[in-house]
């Protein structure tokens, strides 16, 4: 195995590595959200026109440390606090769940924390490792949401497929009371382990599906089509992009002892969505990477459709 393929199989990291802080320590969300920098609130003022005028039905979610704008949004929008949104994961940590980081993405527009359940699952020889992704979003494109990340240990890719039989993300209702927390807490629960079930029976369904080496070829096309309507600079960055995922697929030593198979496939693909240098890297890329990762990323989605119609 040439040096730069090697290169490239031993230095991935978590979607969510150099975002955010490490809170492993925190007794309880509050405590996190202060080591974080994220116990800020957010105040509502009135939306005013350059001349003074008031914008009548709408608010601007401000930050209370900085007078930064969060987001603009109806007058009848509840704001959740971050102290609020997350209180009820505390209740999570008597059952062994571990707070591990948290952060804010697009200038605290919406803010994350990450905890690691005490499970740990081997499906198909693998050991997966499930985190739950709890996000608040001050810009008004959310409530308060819990998504799966389950992470292959052996690769640091992600596994949160789009199950037809379990969700990935869920709603959180945020609330004052201490029974009602529990309950949110014990649902979550519930949830996170029904996906981690779900996602053993459809891995193992992947790694049923045999495929050959032309037929992963011309899944991968699917992807990087290589037509005569291409210009050559897109050509050329297809060319490139699919030659990158044919050596995730033939060439990655995790991969190795899988067989050719659709479990294979589709982590080939989660990790070229996950892990490759992309051709123009944004000064965001980091964030929305993430924010892919937490919200199901299309392309791993594509390469599960396209592996269970095959």
């Amino acid at each position: 195995m040439s040096a730069n393929v090697e290169t490239m199989f031993y230095v991935r990291e978590k979607p969510w590595h150099g975002l955010g802080t490490l809170v492993m320590e925190a007794p309880a969300s509050a405590d996190a959200l202060v080591w974080a920098g994220l116990d800020w609130k957010v105040i509502q003022k009135e939306v005013r026109t350059e001349d003074g005028t008031r914008i009548a039905g709408y608010k601007a979610n401000v930050r209370s440390t900085d007078g930064s704008v969060l987001g603009i949004v109806s007058d009848r929008y509840k704001v959740v606090q971050n102290e609020d949104a997350f209180r009820f994961t505390d209740e999570l940590l008597g059952e062994g769940v571990t707070y591990e980081t948290a952060g804010s993405l697009q200038y605290g527009r919406k803010v994350w924390m990450l905890a690691r359940m005490p499970q740990r699952y081997i499906i198909a020889g693998d050991e997966i490792e499930p985190y739950l992704v709890i996000m608040n979003s001050h810009d008004g494109s959310s409530g308060v949401k819990v998504a799966m990340t389950p992470i292959r240990v052996v690769c640091q890719n992600t596994l949160n497929l789009a199950l037809n039989s379990a969700n990935r993300i869920w709603a959180a209702r945020h609330t004052e009371n201490v029974l009602s927390r529990v309950r949110e807490a014990s649902e979550t629960l519930r949830l996170a382990e029904l996906y981690m079930s779900e996602l053993g029976r459809g891995v193992n369904e992947l790694a049923k599906i045999k495929l050959s080496d032309r037929k992963a070829m011309d899944l991968m096309q699917n992807f990087f089509p290589i037509s005569e309507d291409l210009s050559d600079i897109q050509r050329k960055n297809n060319l490139r992009m699919l030659d990158d995922l044919k050596r995730r697929y033939f060439d990655a030593p995790d991969l190795l002892d899988i067989g050719k198979n659709g479990y294979r496939f589709v982590n080939a693909v989660s990790d070229f969505a996950t892990h490759a240098e992309p051709i123009r890297k944004t000064k965001n890329y980091n964030e929305n990477l993430f924010l892919r990762t937490v919200e199901g990323n299309p392309m791993i989605d594509k390469a599960y459709k396209m592996v269970l119609a095959a």
